[in-house]
């Protein structure tokens, strides 16, 4: 007996001891092939800038989310579709040596509406060598059918150009989560680029259980980050007994949830089995909180205010950038001095569209 309590104690002891916030590890496995928890954070900085409205501060990388991590990010071009309320960019870590592509998610009037109002319908995916797989349309021609792609695909070739055959890191959330799926299988498939990593957080699901198996098989180095409760991850609904028509999530899942005991509570990040829809993550919990969508590491990851597609931009930059239909495409070559930041600079008024 006086063994067990003494045995007790040291464990308590060991408990108290340990600082607040440190990750519990869970399993005994050796993921660090798989999941990088610092880089995980690095790109989730970037979900969260590629929110910012002021496109003259996003431009120029002087946002207020544009620090701690990420302040060796150089922009190459900046992409608004303005008509279907889209913005994504690309630019390169110095860093991390490599190219970074941001989409960014949902910027409606509210959250709660697109997740009410989320368009079930799959289509055929047109692409070679996918008989049967099927992919969420709205999804699909948000990044394929909009003035995204092109804009994306000229600058990771113009990246090249400057910079040679960097990695190219993918990143996205909520519904950027599900664009930036598509671009990396694009990237992969359609432009043959062999070195494509994608990480996103609490992305929805984009196609059938046929779509996940070729696209883990292309894109091995893909991560999907949920967290808790988050309700995005769990839509579409996943039926499994309609295995072949249900959608359903490509692998691998990294479940961030909170573990203790009391007061004693610390951020796990569970690194889920192969399937895409392991039971034991976030498929155990149900899916009801919009909080947990909209904060992973936390790291805010939405707009500061919910509203129309608002951007702000310096009044002399938006008649040189802005196409005959509103579409934003600012590029710069790192070579040249940067008309943005001299703008920026010279503080001459801004403009809110």
């Amino acid at each position: 007996m006086g063994r067990r309590r003494a045995f007790g104690a040291l464990i308590l002891i060991c408990l108290f001891l340990v600082p607040e916030g440190r990750e519990l590890k869970i399993k005994d496995e050796d993921y660090t092939d798989i999941y990088n928890h610092t880089l995980a954070v690095i790109l989730a900085e970037y979900a969260s800038a590629v929110y910012v409205t002021d496109l003259t501060e996003l431009f120029t990388w002087t946002c207020s989310r544009c620090t701690d991590l990420t302040t060796s990010f150089e922009m190459i071009e900046l992409i608004v579709d303005v008509q279907n309320c889209l913005q994504a960019f690309v630019g390169v870590d110095h860093n991390l040596n490599s190219t970074i592509i941001a989409f960014r998610g949902t910027q409606e009037h509210s959250i709660q509406n697109w997740i009410e109002d989320l368009f079930w319908k799959q289509v055929d995916l047109n692409y070679d060598d996918m008989p049967d797989a099927m992919v969420h349309r709205g999804f699909y021609l948000a990044y394929h059918n909009t003035t995204l792609r092109p804009g994306i695909l000229s600058a990771v070739q113009r990246t090249k150009e400057l910079y040679g055959n960097l990695p190219i890191m993918v990143t996205g959330h909520s519904m950027g989560g599900a664009m930036a799926s598509f671009c990396a299988l694009d990237l992969t498939v359609n432009c043959g680029e062999s070195d494509v990593q994608l990480m996103t957080f609490g992305q929805p699901r984009i196609g059938n259980a046929v779509f996940a198996s070729y696209f883990s098989r292309l894109l091995p180095k893909t991560i999907r980050v949920t967290h808790e409760h988050d309700m995005v991850p769990h839509l579409p609904p996943y039926y499994s007994c309609f295995p072949r028509k249900t959608y359903h999530h490509f692998p691998r899942e990294v479940w961030l949830h909170n573990a203790g005991i009391g007061s004693l509570v610390y951020l796990v990040d569970e690194i889920c089995d192969s399937t895409g829809e392991d039971p034991n993550c976030s498929r155990s919990v149900s899916g009801n909180s919009i909080l947990d969508h909209l904060t992973y590491y936390g790291i805010q990851l939405s707009a500061d205010s919910w509203g129309s597609c608002r951007i702000v931009m310096d009044i002399k930059i938006k008649q040189y950038h802005m196409d005959s239909v509103g579409n934003i495409i600012m590029s710069r070559d790192p070579s040249m001095p940067s008309f943005l930041k001299l703008v920026s600079q010279n503080n001459t008024g801004s403009s809110s569209v």
